[in-house]
């Protein structure tokens, strides 16, 4: 049987740059879509099943982290890699804040793009179901990358599904910004943004919804804590 082939979404309006990012992906296995409006781009991105989205940051009509911010509000699951000329960390941060799940710089090497859309996709589309991880009414499939609070299935982004699992690897301890920035998003430096408290709000949000406790308390001027109810 042969493997399904990734869906990529690329929504970028510099026809040049497109081609340069289809070439790249088309080269590397994936069957990739393109539009050059963000109106279309969300549209498609609301409505289709892609396993991955490519977004130019400076869209002249909607800017690209408005449309990162609708697709997460909308539930949009699939992992999004942003490509910008402003490539700042703190340009970088800010995607991230956003709920992008990666951020790359204009120019960049098409092989690097290529090898970042595999490495989001590794994260996300291993149908084998691994290790599970059991912390009161939180369960964890950790290859399958899947959560469950009491049995319902709880959907995550790749970047919440991160949180959590290195929350689960704390359970019932606190775990710390300095420790979510390090080993999360890979940051050794403080960005000086609300950028933990923005994906924390997020990621309680999705596991909260239809409880009436939260799985996620917060140490006030420390860091958060995973909670056990069952």
């Amino acid at each position: 049987m042969t493997a399904a082939v990734p869906r990529v979404l690329l929504v970028e309006d510099e026809a040049e740059a497109a081609e340069l990012v289809i070439e790249a992906l088309v080269g590397g296995g994936f069957d990739t879509e393109w539009h050059a409006s963000a109106a279309a781009g969300l549209a498609a991105a609301i409505a289709g099943t892609f396993d991955a989205i490519v977004l130019d940051r400076m869209l002249p009509e909607i800017e690209g982290l408005s449309i990162v911010r609708r697709l997460r509000a909308e539930g949009i699951a699939a992992p999004i890699l942003l490509l910008s000329a402003l490539a700042r960390s703190e340009n970088r941060v800010e995607g991230l804040d956003a709920g992008a799940d990666d951020y790359i710089g204009k120019p960049f090497e098409p092989s690097e793009l290529v090898a970042r859309v595999r490495a989001l996709l590794r994260r996300t589309t291993n149908p084998v179901t691994g290790v599970l991880m059991l912390y009161g009414e939180i369960e964890l499939h950790v290859k399958a990358r899947t959560a469950h609070r009491q049995g319902r299935h709880v959907p995550l982004s790749p970047k919440e599904f991160d949180i959590l699992k290195f929350m689960m690897d704390h359970a019932g301890d606190m775990v710390t910004r300095e420790m979510l920035l390090r080993e999360v998003w890979g940051l050794s430096f403080d960005p000086q943004t609300n950028v933990i408290d923005v994906a924390m709000s997020r990621l309680r949000q999705r596991l909260d919804e239809g409880f009436a406790t939260s799985a996620i308390e917060t140490v006030r001027g420390a860091g958060f804590r995973l909670v056990g109810h069952a």
